[in-house]
């Protein structure tokens, strides 16, 4: 079955010409005008992967993340303006995957929603192909990729596709220090620029969800200058 893409902008131009090359390309699009029909339209019936506007009427991107977040965790790539650095960190906070500032080439969205799609189903595949049954404990960590769960003392936590990544490329080899540029080709891809800042962000954000069932979550250790490492129990 091929992938189904919600794109969400009130520019009728992007959403047409977006549209127009996901389709060529064998995508079914689906596109919302505003935030309020979009989140009507996707808790109906789910994407495979949401490209969101951040500014929109009626519901801008952000709130519409928020809202997503509460029961999903499709994908979400954000558009966002040149000068508008606040609001991408902003989004990555709030559990987007990544973002794409405009202006744009149609090739660029493509291909970050490719490589995106990618990394979901390669979780997916890793986890049929180990004698492990897709399971990776350490200590009271339990991640199961073939479920893409991550749960914390027993408890839930709810964590989108880069963060699934990074929890897992920092769990697998406990007390091993992560270079930034090393977390950024295990949940982007080697081919994908992407700045320190946004890794920094995604690990903030997957410390809050930790520590939001486990006020004494620490075991994601900065080592300034350096990078981040799970550590040994």
């Amino acid at each position: 079955m091929p992938y189904t893409i919600a794109l969400v902008d009130d520019d009728r131009n992007i959403l047409t010409s977006l549209s127009m090359t996901l389709e060529q390309e064998g995508f079914q699009v689906r596109t919302y005008t505003d935030g309020e029909s979009a989140l009507h339209g996707l808790l109906a019936r789910p994407a495979d992967l949401a490209v969101l506007d951040i500014k929109m009427p009626r519901m801008d991107g952000m709130e519409l993340l928020q809202r997503l977040r509460a029961r999903s965790a499709m994908p979400v790539i954000f558009l966002t303006s040149k000068d508008e650095e606040v609001d991408e960190l902003m989004g990555l906070r709030l559990g987007a995957d990544d973002y794409i500032t405009k202006p744009f080439s149609q090739r660029l969205v493509l291909e970050r929603i490719r490589a995106l799609l990618r990394r979901q189903e390669a979780i997916r595949q890793e986890a049929t192909g180990g004698g492990t049954g897709g399971l990776i404990v350490r200590g009271d960590l339990t991640l199961d990729e073939t479920k893409h769960t991550c749960t914390w003392k027993g408890k839930p936590i709810q964590l989108t596709v880069t963060e699934f990544l990074l929890v897992k490329a920092l769990a697998l080899r406990p007390g091993i220090v992560k270079s930034r540029d090393q977390l950024i080709d295990a949940a982007y891809g080697e081919n994908t620029y992407v700045d320190d800042r946004t890794i920094d962000s995604h690990v903030k954000r997957v410390r809050k969800k930790f520590r939001d069932v486990d006020p004494d979550f620490h075991q994601i250790e900065t080592l300034y200058g350096i990078g981040y490492r799970y550590k040994e129990s």
